[in-house]
């Protein structure tokens, strides 16, 4: 009975190793708070296009087109920090980082304003897709990123970290696999199977494409696995069955946050060849997006 009690309290309890998740989960809820204000901000603009609240060429309008373009072209510090050492005195990268995403977001959002949401002359078409593009291209490669390293401001990790950590999540069950062998069992094959290969330490495109597709299947399958057990063990043990809501509860969460690292490790090889795929192409349009709105801030100027 003592026993009982103990494998219990292990259960419903909670350890150290998903503060990871708790933190990943908190800053993907503030960035989607970010976008939310950010697409609010968009739809209003939008809406209120053809009011005319400000003048492009003077006055508000035309500092909101200066400010924002400043914004654009400051985002050139943030890969000059990351080449130039010297510039490791004015702070930590994460910073930098964090500056470059918002000043990506809220440039093009000023600009916007700056040109009440529409496109007159050709070279502010022209300048007006450029920045949209790479809005956009920021966007992608804000998601690709954060799938590859430590949460959005920390260091790159890698697969062997990954699966390092997915073994020791499995092994720090909080006394689950005591209560419920069957679900172990089946989260250690995923374990095995999610391993890869043990000299290029990848794991397949395909393989991560089946794993993303046979996920919402498996979660519901280990959750009634889990819950079978549970009735099973209440069934002969008055304590568990006092606490079997809390056990499900508690069992319910780690299969989650175990899906989610199981996901991470699953989905690593393919994203990290997309964030490399994605540096060929962002660059480039970045420097269009230069290009074109110079000529346009010339043309504005000059005629």
């Amino acid at each position: 009975m003592q026993n009982e009690s103990i494998l219990v309290g292990n259960a419903t309890g909670t350890k150290g190793s998903n503060g990871d998740t708790t933190r990943f989960v908190k800053r993907q809820n503030k960035a989607t708070y970010g976008y939310a204000v950010l697409t609010a901000a968009l739809v209003a603009g939008w809406m209120l296009r053809g009011s005319e609240l400000v003048d492009p060429e003077e006055g508000l309008g035309y500092w909101l087109g200066i400010v924002g373009a400043s914004m654009m072209l400051l985002l050139l510090l943030y890969p000059l920090r990351k080449k130039i050492s010297v510039l490791r005195i004015f702070g930590p990268i994460r910073h930098w980082f964090r500056i470059h995403m918002i000043f990506g977001l809220v440039g093009p959002l000023l600009i916007l304003y700056h040109c009440n949401f529409t496109l007159a002359s050709i070279n502010g078409r022209v300048a007006m897709f450029s920045m949209l593009l790479v809005a956009s291209s920021g966007i992608i490669g804000r998601h690709f990123y954060s799938k590859i390293h430590r949460g959005l401001y920390g260091k790159k990790t890698n697969l062997r970290e990954l699966q390092e950590e997915m073994s020791e999540t499995l092994d720090a069950n909080n006394g689950l696999a005591a209560l419920m062998p069957n679900l172990s069992t089946c989260l250690e094959m995923l374990s095995t199977e999610l391993q890869g290969d043990k000299i290029t330490r990848s794991v397949s495109v395909s393989h991560c494409l089946k794993w993303t597709l046979k996920q919402p299947l498996m979660r519901y399958r280990l959750k009634r696995i889990a819950r079978g057990e549970i009735l099973e063990q209440a069934a002969s043990s008055p304590i568990i069955a006092r606490d079997s809501k809390r056990i499900r509860r508690s069992a319910n969460t780690y299969i989650n946050n175990y899906l989610k690292l199981l996901s991470r490790v699953a989905q690593f090889s393919m994203y990290e060849r997309l964030f490399s795929m994605w540096h060929v192409f962002h660059l480039p349009l970045f420097f269009m997006l230069v290009l074109s709105a110079s000529v346009h801030v010339i043309a504005v100027h000059m005629y």
